[in-house]
Formats: structure tokens, C-alpha cells, sequence
């Protein structure tokens, strides 16, 4: 579930994007390897090296990115099926619920980050945005934030290209707060979605790395405090299916 879509548009949420979007002007932003997550590329030589996380596996962080892309290129043409199969097709809940949340108007300039092949083919990376500030009306991003080397860093680049009064909205996994579903998520999560990966994309280790990469991400209040770091304000969240999912919406001001 936590692949980039193939198809900024279409895949993101169906007949009901394309309702909503007529008359809005919307580019979408994929990394600069086909099919890769927003800024899953190498970090340039003037970044230092330092360790960061790659699920639960310790890696220098210019060791990541490259690490990023191919779980993505390994997973890309099974993704679909996949999201339909892991979440029983609950995935296409969750994206309409954001796009009801954005309410787009005729006119909108809107940017879609980590949207597989995108909309316009933009090429650029999450954390280097190669777009003008005080640009965009809305930002969104859905299940790919969490691939970023730096979120802080993806965090303050949406808050620089959206204008005054924008928009910054993201829909990703989440922490589950009911014990008793949280035990039967762990376990479903670990036993059964990499061996659905083993069967169905032939591939464990991709979707172990998914597993694992959700269970490091920040819980709400923590990611709803990175955000604000980042500038933005009236930061809210609403959590999804007990917290399996949570979309935050905040402001630049």
C-alpha cells in the first residue's frame, strides 16, 4: 500500500478525481527515477553522510535512496493489486475521503508529490522542489512521505512552493491506538502481507520493508508537530479506520 501510484490522476482516486479536478491545474511531482517515490534519490555529495533508518534496517542515508527505488521498482507493476488485496480495496475509501477533504475549485494549482508517472511528468525531488515559492494552492502527498530521507526537510519545501493561505494536505499510514486491534494489525501486518507480496508480486522482501517502514513512521500528534515546525498553522488530523491511516491538513499562513 505504501508504493507510489502509477498514475498521479487516474489511480489516485478514479472517476471521482477526475470530476473534481475539471478546470483545476494540477502538475504531478515523481522522483527522478521512473516509478520511484518522491525524493527517493541519492543524496547529493555536499549532503553529509549519516545513518538514518530503512525500515528497521540501520543504512547511511546515502544508502536510502537508492535501497527506496528499488523496492519500488521491484513492486510497481503488481502495486494495484496489491493495495486492493492488503486493504480489501479500503485504500480507494481513503484516497476519495482526501480528495472530499480538498473540495479543489475551477482554477486551483494544485501539486501532487510522489505521484508515480504523474500528470505532467515532473521530474524533482521532495526535499529540492523545482518549482517557484508562494506557487501552489494545495500540496498533497499520499503514502510517501514516510520514504523520505528528510520529512522535515520534504515538510518545509511544501510549505515554501504553496502561497499564502495554501494548503498542505497528506494522507499516510498511521498509529493504531486500540491494543486489541493493534495486536491483530501487528500480525496481520508481519505474517500475512509479505507472504500476499511472496505470492502475488514474488517479491517478501519489498513488502517487509512496507511493514516495517509504517511502524517507524511518526504517530499523529508527532507528525502533527513536524508540520508545524515546518510553518504551517491550524495543523489538524483525522484518523481512519482506528488509526491504521491518518490525513493532516494544515495552513501557510
Amino acid at each position: 500500500m505504501a508504493a507510489p501510484r502509477s498514475c498521479a490522476l487516474r489511480s489516485y482516486c478514479g472517476r471521482g478525481w477526475s470530476r473534481a479536478m475539471r478546470g483545476c491545474q494540477l502538475l504531478g511531482l515523481r522522483s527522478s527515477w521512473p516509478g520511484a517515490p518522491l525524493s527517493a534519490r541519492l543524496l547529493s555529495q555536499e549532503k553529509r553522510a549519516t545513518e538514518t533508518h530503512f525500515g528497521f534496517e540501520t543504512v547511511s542515508e546515502e544508502e536510502k535512496g537508492g535501497k527506496v527505488y528499488q523496492v519500488f521498482e521491484s513492486v510497481a507493476k503488481k502495486y494495484d493489486v496489491m493495495n486492493d488485496m492488503m486493504s480489501l480495496g479500503i485504500h480507494r475509501v481513503w484516497k476519495d475521503l482526501l480528495l472530499w477533504k480538498m473540495r479543489p475549485l475551477p482554477g486551483t494549482q494544485l501539486l501532487d508529490v510522489a505521484g508515480g508517472t504523474g500528470l505532467a511528468w515532473v521530474l524533482g525531488d521532495a526535499e529540492e522542489l523545482p518549482f517557484d515559492d508562494d506557487k501552489f494552492d494545495i500540496y498533497t502527498i499520499a503514502f510517501g512521505i514516510r520514504n523520505v530521507t528528510h520529512v522535515d526537510q520534504a515538510l518545509r519545501e511544501a510549505h515554501r512552493v504553496l502561497k499564502p493561505g495554501g494548503r498542505f494536505l497528506c494522507l499516510e499510514f498511521s498509529q493504531v491506538n486500540n491494543p486489541l486491534i493493534s495486536r491483530l494489525y501487528d500480525l496481520y501486518s508481519f505474517q500475512v502481507i509479505p507472504v500476499l507480496g511472496e505470492v502475488i508480486a514474488g517479491d517478501w522482501k519489498s513488502y517487509q520493508y512496507l511493514v516495517e517502514s509504517i511502524r517507524r513512521f511518526p504517530s499523529q500528534e508527532e507528525f502533527k508537530e513536524m508540520i508545524e515546525d515546518a510553518g504551517f498553522h491550524k495543523v489538524t488530523y483525522e484518523s481512519l479506520t482506528s488509526g491504521i491511516v491518518a490525513i493532516h491538513s494544515g495552513f501557510k499562513l
